[in-house]
């Protein structure tokens, strides 16, 4: 028998969620249940902590790139002075060109523009080509009408996607099986690459697995 995620439990979790997100869950059990996300509560539990973490609890739709020209070094030391070779005034407070400049020929992104356009969106904050791409792949194994995401990015945010976008990266990554082993820190390299906001992560953790136990 599967776990039901209410909209109760959402606006227990996140009462300032998008529309859109809200929207999602209120139509999202079967989705939960195709990519067997709900095959267990540890599952269900962690998947909610991951997706809580990267959308702010459910309230950022597009990664927000908005830094200071202080905060810049810190978050890209090797890019920016002191000790990388770029200005950060000339980034500071403009997206689309620092997005455009740190994720120019990665993940995917080929194109002038693609940095930018591909930057974090949805659930998983989904970044880069590559990733639109294979989230398309994936998701149109499960769902023939799955539109193809590098042609309308802003589609991996709507309610009708945006789950099934977090849940096709989520199989794909193999957090299934490591929820099942509890690994919050080899789900967050999964999904991160790394272990950044892993106290944030933890935090969502203990919220979840009290309401999915």
């Amino acid at each position: 028998m599967s776990v039901k995620v209410t909209l109760a439990q959402i606006a227990q979790l996140a009462p300032s969620a998008r529309s859109s997100y809200r929207e999602a869950f209120a139509q999202g059990q079967e989705v939960l249940d195709r990519f067997a996300i709900s095959a267990n509560p540890l599952r269900v539990a962690h998947f909610m902590a991951q997706i809580l973490h990267e959308s702010g609890g459910f309230t950022i739709q597009f990664e927000n790139l908005n830094y200071s020209a202080q905060r810049l070094p810190k978050v890209w030391p090797t890019r920016f002075l002191p000790k990388g070779p770029l200005d950060p005034a000339d980034f500071a407070h403009n997206q689309q060109k620092l997005a455009n400049e740190v994720y120019d020929k990665r993940m995917g992104n080929t194109a002038a523009n693609d940095g930018f356009t591909y930057r974090g969106r949805g659930f998983m904050q989904l970044t880069g080509k590559e990733s639109y791409a294979q989230a398309t792949t994936v998701l149109r194994q499960s769902f023939a009408d799955t539109p193809d995401f590098t042609g309308d990015p802003d589609a991996v945010i709507s309610a009708d996607w945006c789950l099934k976008v977090a849940a096709a990266e989520w199989m794909s990554k193999g957090c299934n099986a490591l929820a099942d082993r509890d690994a919050v820190n080899a789900i967050t390299r999964a999904i991160n690459g790394g272990l950044i906001g892993l106290a944030d992560r933890r935090e969502w953790l203990q919220r979840t697995e009290f309401l999915w136990h």
